[in-house]
């Protein structure tokens, strides 16, 4: 088996089972100090030494079966970081367990953690923290195994000044008693502590501290899982609406289809703006994005996605970085099966749709790396993947898995696949090739004819190919598409109409969810740009150029700065660069790189010397794997440091 390109560790000569955490949250020096100490088991005989990934660790001591213990910390690689070499005893044998401790702590920059002063939180009375693994920045917040083939189970000790949130299950103080054990908050420390027994991989090690509270959701009938909501107070009865309906019934319709749910609790945390994704799967606890918050639960689909990665990425979990496509193309292909069980298969094809647009943007944006536009992608050791991040593996590899369902037959024959899968696989690290030869065993074994579908794929089309196309044309039902491009094929046609003879109205988007307002507006991306007063009458009529909804309003600019030399676009980019920094009004940055990567791309086109200057103002407002894409949008060396 390939190693994993992004790690300098020896897993496979000797690997962590668990840590135990003691954690100290300094939030005037921006660093968190303590401990780490780790169970290792031995893979190999005669193995000299344990290698950790560190990335700007201060590492002050080490220990080995309770002793001081001869370490490393190795030159600093420019994206694998430092290697930690702790020297261990001599004449281990394959199987043999071991017990290791490193005294150390974080670093002001750790990429891991983003530290957020008051003024960027919904309360503004105190600061925030908030961690982000994923892919490969574990190492920042201590020193692991920092690949997704070697699982941990861990505990954790966490004392702060403010409520602590980690991707476990809460010991103490409890979810639901007093605020901060009854201490006051933002003074007094309180020492919260975790326990996480399903072994995950490191990417979802996840602390969360700042002014917190919960809402516990209502019980489900018959199952022994628990959910709820954390955010702060300000934000609290707006997240517990959004999403308290239909969190758990989620959670049990998709354990119909892929077995129980092995984490115990599924608890919600909505974090201020600057998080960058729209929702991370930290086991035990999902982060979510505010921009979800639209008061009409228009968007809490987002979460479907988040727990279907219970099961597909934090169950079945991709080897390294070269398989991600297997996380992430299993949980987008999952959603939208559940989206045919919720809503109707109408609504399943629907998504794919939607999601189309983004693969094809993707794809397109890849053009001068057509390596990056494939499902498996070799990476170098020591590459950034950061720079492979798209909507490629989401979509492209729902929509080969969908490709998969139909050539075998449709559900009833690809259903109980899915369920043999995840019995095999769950708690394991997979790469394509394992997953390639089960779904060949498994219809070898339970209906050989079915082989014959299989070797019709294009195998190396699908999991190699490049260009900006599919290798199959996908077909869609387009009934709920239907209405949106019929109006979008409306506004198109205006453009050579007198102004004066126009009939668009507010009513026109009657009975339009968010999805058929996103249809709608992609659509229009797809027609030549439209003239400057079609633009505004499209923002003011619809209230596109004003919505608090980020998934609308992103995409209406996608639609007006389509030209960047038409003589409204400057006026344009200056609306969005206000937005996408909260510059208007709102107070709130977008640091979702779904909407902030996309609109500074669209205002470096139409105004870079606008773009440079709001992005340079506002860096510190982004997470950095945010701040450092937006530093490449459009691969034009925009930001020259």
């Amino acid at each position: 088996m390939q190693l994993d390109p992004t790690t300098q560790s020896n897993y496979f000569e000797i690997e962590t089972s668990h840590v135990s955490f003691d954690w100290e949250i300094d939030f005037d020096a921006k660093i968190i100090k303590g401990s780490a100490g780790y169970k290792l088991k031995v893979k190999t005989d005669d193995v000299k030494e344990v290698i950790f990934d560190t990335l700007d660790l201060d590492v002050q001591e080490t220990k080995v079966r309770g002793e001081n213990a001869e370490f490393e910390l190795k030159g600093k690689h420019p994206v694998m970081g430092s290697a930690l070499h702790i020297s261990l005893p001599s004449g281990l044998k394959k199987g043999d367990e071991i017990e290791a401790w490193v005294k150390y702590q974080t670093s002001p920059e750790a990429t891991a953690l983003q530290w957020l002063g008051k003024e960027q939180t919904q309360g503004k009375h105190f600061p925030f923290l908030f961690s982000q693994c994923q892919p490969s920045y574990a190492r920042t917040m201590a020193p692991v195994q920092d690949t997704p083939s070697d699982k941990i189970t861990y505990d954790a000790k966490v004392t702060s000044i403010l409520p602590a949130l980690m991707s476990a299950i809460r010991v103490s103080p409890p979810a639901d008693g007093p605020v901060h054990d009854g201490k006051v908050v933002g003074k007094d420390s309180v020492t919260y502590v975790y326990r996480q027994p399903v072994p995950i991989p490191p990417y979802l090690l996840a602390l969360a501290s700042g002014n917190l509270v919960y809402r516990p959701f209502a019980p489900f009938p018959n199952k022994q899982w628990t959910t709820g909501i954390f955010a702060e107070p300000e934000t609290i009865e707006k997240a517990y609406w959004e999403f308290s309906e239909d969190t758990a019934r989620f959670l049990a319709e998709e354990e119909k289809v892929v077995g129980d749910y092995r984490f115990g609790v599924y608890d919600l945390l909505v974090l201020p703006p600057a998080f960058p994704y729209g929702g991370m799967e930290n086991a035990c606890l999902t982060f979510l994005t505010p921009t979800l918050l639209t008061g009409d639960r228009a968007l809490v689909d987002v979460v479907v996605h988040e727990l279907t990665h219970s099961w597909f990425g934090n169950g079945i979990t991709h080897a390294h970085a070269s398989h991600f496509w297997l996380n992430e193309g299993w949980t987008t292909y999952m959603e939208r099966l559940l989206q045919h069980f919720i809503h109707g298969p109408k609504h399943r094809d629907f998504q794919y749709i939607i999601g189309y647009k983004a693969l094809k943007d993707s794809l397109e944006g890849y053009k001068d790396t057509p390596r990056y536009q494939r499902l498996v992608i070799d990476f170098e050791v020591g590459e950034d993947t950061d720079e492979a991040y798209s909507s490629i593996p989401y979509e492209k590899g729902a929509n080969f898995i969908l490709h998969l369902e139909r050539t075998l037959g449709g559900l009833d024959v690809f259903l109980p696949y899915i369920r043999d899968y995840v019995d095999t696989f769950i708690g394991k690290s997979i790469t394509t090739q394992q997953w390639k030869d089960h779904l060949y065993g498994y219809y070898q074994k339970h209906n050989p004819e079915k082989v014959k579908a299989l070797d019709t794929v294009n195998w190396d089309a699908w999991l190699y190919g490049e260009g900006t196309e599919l290798p199959v044309k996908m077909e869609y039902d387009t009934e709920l598409a239907k209405a949106a491009y019929d109006l979008a094929s409306r506004w198109d046609g205006a453009r050579n109409v007198d102004p004066s003879r126009l009939n668009f109205k507010e009513d026109d988007l009657k009975g339009f969810d968010t999805n058929q307002q996103i249809a709608f507006l992609e659509k229009l991306q797809d027609y030549p740009p439209l003239p400057g007063t079609l633009i505004a009458l499209l923002g003011s009529t619809y209230q596109f150029a004003t919505t608090g909804n980020a998934e609308t309003r992103c995409r209406f600019y996608g639609v007006a700065l389509k030209d960047p030399q038409a003589p409204d676009s400057k006026t344009w980019a200056a609306d969005a660069a206000k937005w996408v920094v909260g510059a208007d009004g709102s107070g709130v940055v977008k640091g979702r790189m779904k909407f902030c990567r996309p609109t500074f791309r669209a205002i470096a086109k139409a105004d870079k010397p606008l773009a440079e200057k709001t992005f340079k103002e506002n860096r510190l407002s982004f997470h950095p794997i945010a701040a450092k894409l937006i530093e490449k949008v459009w691969r034009l060396d925009l930001f020259p440091w």
